[in-house]
């Protein structure tokens, strides 16, 4: 088909905007892949992956440019061509009370294992029975060959205390 670049985006949430993406991706011969969309501090974000063809980026900007004259804010930028990379997927789910310095100290751990964060999303809700503020964050990872979900584990384990971090660690699909 071409070549596949990446949408951000970033604008006063409301409704159509959604439509609005898809009506200039489409509108340019482009195909939508993947996308991660979500109203985030009160305004729209998000970033959507695109095939599309190559003599067709031009018409995409026009209609990017369109997009960004009802408030919205389109970068368009050229996805990098990436080998597959090694190592065995895993996903981690952490649940604790929210307090700063838990992404930090997970995300510092995660990096000494020398394990890459495909996907990360986190979120802080009421707690139900305390009404304390719970930090919840789902992690998918690839971790090196050499390393065992037992390492991540006590790696993990070793802040939870200090953090009141509770980890379910479960490996991925596939």
């Amino acid at each position: 088909m071409g070549q596949t670049i990446i949408l951000t985006v970033v604008g006063s949430d409301r409704p159509g905007l959604t439509r609005a993406i898809a009506d200039a991706v489409y509108s340019a011969g482009g195909n939508w892949l993947e996308s991660h969309l979500s109203r985030l501090g009160g305004k729209y974000v998000g970033s959507v992956l695109v095939e599309l063809p190559e003599e067709r980026l031009e018409e995409l900007e026009q209609a990017a440019r369109t997009i960004d004259a009802f408030g919205i804010k389109v970068d368009i930028i050229a996805s990098a061509k990436t080998a597959a990379r090694d190592g065995a997927p895993l996903t981690i789910e952490i649940v604790g009370q929210d307090r700063p310095g838990i992404v930090r100290e997970v995300t510092t751990v995660l990096a000494g294992l020398d394990v890459n964060i495909e996907d990360f999303a986190t979120a802080v809700e009421g707690g139900a029975w305390s009404g304390v503020p719970l930090f919840r964050a789902k992690v998918k990872m690839l971790i090196p060959a050499s390393l065992s979900t037992d390492k991540v584990r006590e790696a993990l384990e070793d802040i939870s205390g200090e953090v009141m971090v509770d980890f379910d660690i479960e490996s991925a699909p596939g």
